[in-house]
């Protein structure tokens, strides 16, 4: 059990740099222009990332979900601004 707890954690914490580097990616595609791409990575993130990072949450019995609340808000302000710069 205590294998499975720490390989849960160590998941955790590659998710974190996985989303932070696809976040980073999001922001230049951004300034770059390159909206298709950065729906890409905004997916990535959405319907992959934060979805295994849940489970893994919830496997190691934390009910603060506050990382993954933090992670979504920053996602809508990026979708905003991946919306915003569409339209022009």
């Amino acid at each position: 059990m205590v294998k499975r707890i720490k390989r849960a954690e160590k998941g955790i914490e590659s998710l974190k740099k996985q989303i932070e580097k696809h976040f980073g990616k999001i922001e230049a595609d951004i300034q770059e222009n390159n909206i298709d791409r950065g729906r890409y990575h905004f997916k990535e993130i959405d319907k992959s990332l934060l979805v295994a990072l849940e489970i893994k949450i919830k496997i190691l019995g934390i009910e603060d979900d506050k990382l993954v609340r933090s992670y979504r808000e920053r996602l809508e302000k990026l979708r905003k601004n991946l919306d915003l710069d569409d339209s022009v």
